[in-house]
């Protein structure tokens, strides 16, 4: 296969100084570039042509592969039809359309089921929409002195103020005010009883219970809503162990705390049925959603409602404003359609349960590491992976760096957060292509020093 390379990366030179790289460390990458000029299926392309394999679904959110057309001719047609309209006090067709559509696949069901839908233009906003939401949900059912709001540490909600202050990363919380009030259950990743698990860990659901100890410090009458990853990506591929969701839903439940599940990597495919909540059997109240919802496409996300929080704000005189909350690019006519077509895509395929039957095998390739130089575990749930690697004394992350580095050289995409490799390719991948990776990563980790 041949990806073709656009006209504008066969400049000999180009002035790097302008962009101001997100998540990056600007000085050491603009001295060493790794530049993507095309993308494929399976694959990127370099600017001189050379092949990278997608292990990383971009960033967890090309579920679909790479130069779709479907999505190409789709935002074509609406780009020529209408372009942009706004959703403040008016409407147009596309988004009632994706609406409905993302309804239809919707876990849950009667009042529990998740077919309210409220769109944003990322994972960020979709989760400040969605602690949003459940302030004003508290408030509307005559609980307003709910406000606390719950996160876990070691999580990632995005990058807005809210996201920030429920995530649990300190390097994205040390430099910034937070909300006040907010607190964190712990973190279940448990290297010394979990090391080397295969989907869900046998050990840790005790960790829900913090947030009994979290009502009994705070009151629960003072909590709004409690959001967790139903599995961690970016934090390091952290899978809930066993009975832990389940629990922390009954005690949500119990004290008429909001759940949310953050769902903006597993969402749409990602371990094997449509959504995270329905390959763990946990219905949360509020669920948030981006990436996948486009296959990466046009910037997009959703926050989906159970209808009892929708219908609860649904009072008081027809012509007030029921949520003052919403953004510029809400239900982006534009986006809506590559929504629209990449859920075609989606059950045309069979891609949000293809993964189904890709699990097994992937959980052999990947666990055939174990035993690999600097190897110290191993974490396997749906199409995602994480290899841990011992970190060098007083050098965190950089030996996984090193191997980001030498798997892109030997054209293969790989995620590192801190010493944690993490896989997460296409759903579309072929077992050859889970081989290939493997291998890869491999080669790279036995030259690691």
């Amino acid at each position: 296969m041949t990806i073709a390379t656009p006209p504008q990366a066969l400049q000999n030179a180009r002035s790097l100084d302008s962009y101001w790289m997100p998540f990056t460390a600007n000085r050491q990458f603009k001295a060493a570039p790794r530049l993507l000029a095309s993308a494929q299926g399976m694959h990127y392309a370099t600017e001189d042509g050379r092949k990278v394999i997608d292990g990383t679904a971009g960033l967890w959110c090309v579920n679909a592969g790479h130069g779709r057309q479907q999505i190409t001719e789709a935002v074509e047609r609406q780009l020529a039809t209408l372009d942009y309209a706004p959703s403040f006090q008016m409407g147009h067709p596309i988004a009632f359309d994706f609406a409905e559509r993302l309804a239809a696949i919707a876990p849950g069901e009667g009042a529990g089921k998740l077919d309210r839908i409220f769109f944003t233009g990322s994972g960020s906003e979709s989760v400040d929409t969605a602690l949003k939401i459940a302030v004003a949900y508290q408030r509307a059912i005559g609980q307003g002195t709910r406000t606390r709001l719950i996160g876990r540490e070691r999580g990632y909600h995005g990058v807005g103020f809210g996201g920030i202050t429920v995530g649990g990363l300190v390097n994205n919380r040390r430099v910034f005010p937070l909300l006040p009030g907010a607190d964190h259950l712990r973190h279940t990743h448990d290297l010394e009883r979990n090391a080397f698990s295969k989907g869900q860990p046998a050990h840790g659901a005790e960790l829900a219970d913090d947030l009994e100890r979290m009502v009994a410090l705070h009151g629960a009458e003072t909590i709004a809503a409690v959001i967790v990853e139903p599995m961690a990506g970016s934090t390091g591929v952290l899978v809930p162990p066993k009975g832990y969701l389940e629990r922390l839903r009954e005690i949500a439940t119990r004290h008429g705390i909001l759940l949310i599940f953050d769902e903006v990597i597993t969402g749409f495919g990602r371990l094997g049925t449509p959504f995270a909540s329905e390959y763990f059997g946990v219905m949360p109240d509020l669920m948030t959603t981006a990436k996948g919802i486009t296959n990466g496409t046009i910037p997009m996300g959703a926050v989906f409602a159970a209808r009892k929080v929708h219908d609860a704000l649904m009072n008081g005189p027809e012509a007030t404003i029921e949520l003052f909350h919403g953004y510029t690019y809400s239900g982006h006519p534009v986006a809506c359609a590559a929504g629209l077509a990449t859920l075609d895509i989606y059950a045309g395929e069979g891609l949000l349960t293809r993964v189904t039957s890709l699990a097994p095998l992937w959980e052999e390739a990947l666990h055939s590491l174990r035993g690999v130089p600097h190897v110290i575990d191993i974490r396997t749930i749906g199409l995602v992976a994480g290899i841990e690697l011992a970190s060098r004394p007083g050098a965190v992350g950089a030996r996984a760096y090193e191997a980001f580095v030498d798997c892109f050289e030997k054209g293969l995409l790989i995620r590192v957060t801190g010493d944690v490799i993490a896989l997460s390719p296409p759903l579309i991948c072929e077992p050859s292509q889970i081989e290939e990776m493997v291998s890869l990563l491999r080669a790279a980790l036995e030259r690691l020093a």
